[in-house]
């Protein structure tokens, strides 16, 4: 049998593995000049470097099942500093702990001086969903939200939480139930998770597409662009290439693990409800600006979060230099600063050199003196995040009902239940054991 996976990321990639590995001939038609995503190695200053995401978490299984499957483990490494700390009111503060920006420990927030300790209101947690941004002032104020939840938030999906939905993004304080500081330091009381929370790749998270790509069985093939999808009497036909010299490649089943737009025009046709759906998906643009320096004095720590209220340029810092042991016996140090949240498109409107020069000058505020950098690069990531505004678990599922509906059909990717690399490989690998246990592999 032969698939057709539709999109080189991870998700794609996790897809086309389970696939191949099940003894299923796998196509992977990438419309770019690459595999991987939002995952890109990069040199910056002689030293290769992640330019795209650095890290997984190693809480969820998915991604470092992965990572042993196609024999990666001798690189597995985790950080050498969790120490984070977040800069507002004119200084790097210590995070305290929390729940998801919740505060779990009213003492080390005071001692923070990030926000000023709330008094709760005990609510309900509603049945529908709603915004972060609504569920967490009603209960906690304005503070709380704007310095320790939208900066976290903002770290993983570059959006705001007057959008993001409760339900989809944060269902770790909705479960905090109605006294969310009281439920916060219990929870913090009871934890008994041992072990890293994040894991990398020695030389680089970016070497796991090349890699899970190499599998027996398949095939990828880059610049080719998918234009249409259609179902015929035996599989389907897509039609992929150049306008000027469309070429049709036949596959007994596909899966689509483009981004939502991309998505909803392949759909349209065949699963016009999901389509339109995907459709209604939002996406964030954001940079990260990569700097190596020599004969830097930089605190401790991995880094730092910024919250957008305090109206800096940078949303995040990481030291990679101080997180990674690897990249610290450089000697070198290299910071990476990111850049851009939903409804700041204009932030990046600026040309390279401007755009790390800003964030240089953020740094500097931050971090104190440092000298000229020794390289830096811009990597540009548009459209690069989904937004999981309110009501996105719905439209999943209209989504998921509807692709139902079509033998041979599957979807998977970032736009769906989980922005993370473990998220999207589980989205990949599941899209493939449902065509599995559906029978679409049978001959």
């Amino acid at each position: 049998m032969r698939v057709a996976v539709v999109g080189g990321g991870m998700a794609g990639l996790a897809a086309a593995y389970e696939l191949a590995s099940a003894g299923a001939e796998v196509v992977v038609l990438e419309g770019s000049d690459r595999l991987g995503g939002k995952l890109r190695l990069g040199d910056v200053g002689g030293l290769t470097v992640d330019l795209g995401a650095e890290s997984i978490l190693a809480r969820r299984p998915e991604g470092l099942d992965l990572i042993h499957a196609i024999g990666l483990d001798d690189r597995v490494v985790h950080p050498a500093t969790t120490t984070a700390a977040i800069w507002t009111h004119g200084a790097l503060r210590p995070m305290p702990p929390t729940v998801m920006g919740i505060p779990a420990d009213p003492a080390a927030l005071a001692a923070s001086g990030i926000a000023e300790m709330p008094t709760p209101r005990i609510l309900p947690v509603p049945d529908h969903d709603v915004s972060v941004a609504e569920f967490v002032s009603e209960r906690l104020g304005r503070d709380v939200l704007d310095r320790l939840v939208e900066p976290l938030l903002g770290g993983v999906y570059a959006g705001s939480t007057e959008h993001l939905s409760l339900r989809a993004t944060t269902p770790q304080i909705a479960d905090l139930g109605e006294d969310l500081i009281a439920a916060a330091a219990a929870n913090r009381a009871a934890a008994t998770r041992t072990g890293p929370v994040f894991a990398g790749l020695v030389g680089g998270i970016g070497q796991l597409p090349a890699a899970v790509a190499a599998t027996p069985g398949i095939e990828v093939r880059l610049d080719a662009t998918v234009r249409a999808v259609a179902r015929t009497g035996d599989g389907w036909r897509l039609s992929v290439g150049p306008t000027t010299d469309v070429e049709s490649v036949h596959a007994d089943a596909v899966v689509v693990a483009a981004p939502a737009p991309a998505a909803a025009r392949l759909l349209a046709v065949e699963a016009p409800a999901a389509a339109f759906a995907l459709a209604a998906i939002d996406y964030a643009s954001m940079a990260i600006v990569t700097f190596v320096l020599d004969d830097a004095d930089v605190p401790e720590g991995s880094g730092f979060l910024v919250p957008p209220v305090d109206g800096t340029f940078i949303k995040a810092a990481t030291v990679s230099s101080n997180k990674w042991g690897w990249l610290g016996d450089s000697g070198r140090t290299v910071i990476r600063a990111s850049v851009g949240r939903a409804g700041e498109s204009t932030l990046l409107q600026h040309d390279d050199a401007e755009l790390a020069a800003r964030a240089l000058a953020d740094l500097r505020q931050a971090l104190g003196s440092l000298p000229e950098p020794a390289d830096q690069a811009v990597q540009r990531w548009g459209g690069a995040l989904p937004q999981y505004d309110v009501g996105h678990l719905d439209r999943v599922e209209t989504i998921e009902r509807s692709v139902a509906e079509v033998a041979g059909l599957e979807v998977c990717g970032a736009a769906y239940r989980g922005v993370g690399i473990p998220a999207v490989i589980a989205s990949g690998r599941a899209a493939a054991r449902r065509l599995l246990d559906a029978g679409t592999m049978e001959s």
